[in-house]
């Protein structure tokens, strides 16, 4: 084996170490069984395989059926100067590469945090060496090192109305995309779960860790909701299926003012 793969989480890692660190800390969990490696050769003997799905013009969802790991929804936004891979699946095979090459050059590999670097260096070597943009304040959590890593920090623009910013929250180094142009130009936000929306649709979540329903302070949440409340967005999407289809930067806002309160102590009398 050139590497392994987490089956909880779907992380890479190029040592079949004791227990998975991402796993084992107080965001994700440990199978009671105790930690369970998977390969890429083992998957695809399950039948797992590669879907893509267009969300709207030039955004594609690239799921893995059966589902790898925490299952999460990639997506691809597509720009004239190449393509973002955010949140890049913890599974991958010629057939999925083939698809996705023929939807355009993909031009950054980013994860939104560590619970999603998923096989970020096989998707990047298979195509060709694209550049892995990892959070510096998270790179300790990288578990399988390749030169494609390039550490960025804060905010940058790496593709034509395609910014990645950093609001923090779940990881210290969490991040959104932002892409002016989704959404018929209203602007679509890539939230992964910094920003997590809610199966009502018409509001979001913010937590430290959502299997072990870890809240995030006020405080921190009032801060994540003003940094991105800098940018126009009408659509948010989580890193699954999850999407605030409409107004969905003052949802953000609404959201962090009703966690905020309630954390507070404001609607104490309700419980």
């Amino acid at each position: 084996m050139s590497f392994w793969i987490c089956a909880t989480c779907a992380v890479e890692h190029e040592e079949r170490v004791e227990v998975c660190a991402i796993c084992a800390d107080e965001r994700q969990w440990v199978p009671a069984q105790g930690q369970i490696w998977t390969s890429l050769d083992e998957l695809a003997a399950k039948g797992t395989t590669i879907e893509m799905t267009e969300l709207e013009p030039d955004l594609v969802g690239v799921t893995a059926q059966q589902p790898v790991g925490i299952g999460q929804q990639s997506k691809l936004v597509r720009t004239s100067a190449g393509a973002l891979l955010w949140d890049p699946l913890g599974f991958i095979d010629d057939d999925g590469v083939a698809r996705l090459r023929e939807l355009g050059d993909v031009a950054y590999i980013a994860a939104s945090h560590p619970h999603m670097f998923g096989v970020q260096v096989e998707w990047s070597r298979a195509l060709g060496g694209v550049p892995i943009l990892v959070a510096e304040a998270d790179l300790e959590w990288v578990a399988r090192h390749d030169p494609a890593i390039q550490a960025w920090s804060e905010e940058v623009e790496i593709l034509p109305g395609v910014t990645l910013t950093q609001p923090g929250g779940h990881f210290p180094g969490s991040a959104v995309a932002h892409w002016a142009a989704g959404a018929g130009g209203a602007g679509v936000l890539l939230a992964g779960d910094t920003i997590h929306s809610n199966p009502d649709r018409t509001s979001v979540a913010f937590m430290r860790s959502y299997p072990n329903r870890i809240p995030l302070s006020g405080a921190v949440v009032e801060r994540i909701a003003a940094h991105v409340g800098r940018f126009d967005f009408d659509r948010l999407y989580n890193n699954f299926e999850g999407v605030i289809p409409v107004d969905a930067r003052a949802v953000v806002q609404r959201s962090a003012a009703r966690h905020a309160a309630w954390v507070r102590g404001d609607f104490d009398h309700l419980t």
